[in-house]
């Protein structure tokens, strides 16, 4: 049985569950995850090396985790649609994940009219189906059915594994014949520098509320791995010195408490022991600076670490 392989993007609303999905079917935590809304701001690949199983051939998903949908309102938000389009770019196939408990509204339709001008083969997951009642299964498949000629509808639940079988399946089945595109230990493309700017948010996330995530974010100053122990130096920037009170909390509270979760989940990621030293600086506006934003995208990042602007890891990919 010959090997498939392909590139799959997953899109969907804020909160739908696609990093949810991604870790799941990659086996590792590669997307933060969170309550709150556009958490994910970059597009993130995933790979999925498949073993041949009875009828299931062997193959190499790669997938591609993007922001959720939303209609941009600054520059930060229309970076992270363009990570979307540009996902879409290339791609074999689309998965079109909703939230099967959530109610049908108006950007719903803009996620399915996304899907629509693609013209990829493309499959409706309807995830959180643990949430939903079985009698509005049918109906709700109906419905979109009747706003797309999907490919596929795959009910699943992503935080409990539920139908991932049932997906992989389907999904190796839709993707043509093709080489393995990255090596069989290699999980992502992301370089550890910027997961752990991740892992860092990630505690922002979870430890402040209101206005205060969504106008943070981090960047790493110096990444030096030694042989026994990784020194990590981070700033948080956000844009008012009210938030950045907030981040610091009453003698240095709160900051100390993302200090010590994200540094507990950055060894976990790099098997190793990690000194991590936080800042928090304000930069008022940085969501509708186009340059800062810019600078936020890991890719630019690598750029400067070329140009001797960063201290980057020595090896900019990350394997199992």
């Amino acid at each position: 049985m010959a090997f498939r392989s392909g590139f799959i993007s997953i899109i969907g609303r804020p909160n739908a569950g696609k990093s949810t999905l991604l870790n799941a079917l990659v086996g590792e935590k590669l997307a933060i995850v969170t309550r709150k809304p556009q958490t994910t701001r970059n597009r993130i690949l995933g790979i999925v090396n498949v073993e041949k199983k009875g009828k299931r051939p062997a193959g190499q998903l790669v997938l591609i985790d993007t922001p959720g949908v939303h209609k941009p309102i600054n520059s930060l938000n229309r970076r992270m649609m363009k990570e979307v389009y540009d996902a879409l770019e290339g791609c074999d196939l689309l998965l079109v994940i909703v939230d099967a408990g959530e109610k049908f509204g108006k950007d719903n339709q803009f996620v399915i009219d996304i899907a629509k001008r693609t013209k990829l083969p493309c499959f409706l997951l309807l995830n959180k189906i643990d949430t939903l009642q079985k009698d509005r299964l049918l109906p709700l498949i109906a419905r979109y059915q009747d706003l797309h000629e999907f490919a596929n509808v795959v009910p699943i639940s992503a935080l409990k594994e539920t139908g991932l079988d049932t997906l992989l399946d389907a999904t190796l089945k839709a993707l043509p014949e093709g080489p393995r595109y990255f090596p069989k230990d290699q999980v992502t493309d992301q370089p550890e520098r910027f997961l752990v700017a991740e892992l860092i948010r990630e505690q922002v996330l979870q430890y402040t509320s209101q206005e205060v995530p969504h106008a943070t974010t981090v960047l790493i100053d110096t990444y030096d791995e030694g042989a026994k122990l990784t020194r990590i130096a981070a700033t948080i920037y956000c844009e008012r010195e009210g938030q950045k009170a907030i981040l610091i909390g009453k003698q240095g509270a709160n900051l100390k408490k993302i200090g010590t979760n994200a540094r507990l989940q950055i060894e976990r990621l790099l098997a190793s022991k990690v000194f991590l030293e936080l800042f928090v600086k304000v930069r008022a506006g940085w969501r509708d600076s186009r340059d800062f934003v810019e600078e936020t995208d890991w890719r630019r990042q690598l750029e400067n670490i070329a140009a001797g602007l960063l201290t980057d890891q020595p090896d900019p990919q990350r394997k199992n």
